[in-house]
C-alpha cells in the first residue's frame, strides 16, 4: 500500500536557495532538497484501489491558473517541543482554495476529516528529541529568508513516500497540470 499525499514541487533554484539554510541545530535530520515540498492533503497509506480513485478525481479538478507561491520566514513547529524547521509559505486564497478542493475530494473517496489547519510550508528539517526550544530560536534568529522566495506552481503532484522514513524520498507517482488559461 502506498503512502499517499498531493503538494506542489519546489523549483531546483527555491530549493538551492532553501538548502543554503541547512545546519546548525544539534539534533535536526536536514530534509533532501530535492524532498522540498508544499502538502496539500495527506492521505497516508491506502490501497491502489483509493490511489487510481484518488487520481481520477485530481484528473478533472477545476482548472485554474499557475498559484503564486512566496516563501517569506522560516519558523518552527512544536514550540516548546519543537518538532519541525520550516520555510512559511505567504497564505493567499489561491493556495487555500487549492487545498480546500484537495481535502473534498479526499472525503469523496473515503477519508477521515483532515484536524490540523492548513499552514502552507516547506519543512526544511525535522527535529530529535536533543534539540531544544532554545536552540531552535537561536537559529532562527541568525538564520532568515532575507529576501522572499517567489515561485510559481504549475501543477499538482501525487507524491509517494516510503513508510518509516519520514521526510522522503518522496516518489512523484503522477502530476496534473493546471490549465494555463484558467478558469
Amino acid at each position: 500500500m502506498p503512502r499517499l499525499f498531493t503538494g506542489l514541487e519546489i523549483p531546483p533554484e527555491i530549493a538551492a536557495a532553501l538548502a543554503g539554510l541547512r545546519g546548525g541545530i544539534p539534533g535536526a535530520r536536514w530534509i533532501e532538497p530535492d524532498d522540498y515540498h508544499i502538502t496539500l492533503r495527506f492521505l497516508g497509506d491506502v490501497s491502489e484501489q483509493v490511489m487510481n480513485d484518488w487520481c481520477a478525481e485530481l484528473a478533472e479538478a477545476r482548472p485554474r491558473e499557475p498559484i503564486g507561491v512566496t516563501l517569506d520566514s522560516l519558523a518552527s513547529f512544536g514550540g516548546d517541543k519543537p518538532r519541525a524547521v520550516l520555510a512559511r509559505a505567504t497564505p493567499t486564497a489561491a493556495l487555500a482554495e487549492l487545498q480546500a478542493e484537495h481535502e473534498r475530494i479526499a472525503r469523496r473517496i473515503g477519508a477521515e476529516p483532515e484536524r490540523r489547519k492548513f499552514t502552507p510550508h516547506v519543512t526544511l528539517a525535522r527535529l530529535r528529541r536533543e534539540a531544544t526550544p532554545e536552540g531552535v530560536a537561536m537559529y532562527l534568529s541568525q538564520t532568515g529568508i532575507v529576501e522572499p522566495l517567489r515561485f510559481a506552481a504549475t501543477r499538482v503532484a501525487l507524491f509517494s513516500a516510503r513508510d518509516s522514513t519520514g521526510g522522503g524520498p518522496y516518489v512523484v507517482e503522477a502530476a496534473f497540470p493546471f490549465d494555463a488559461g484558467g478558469a
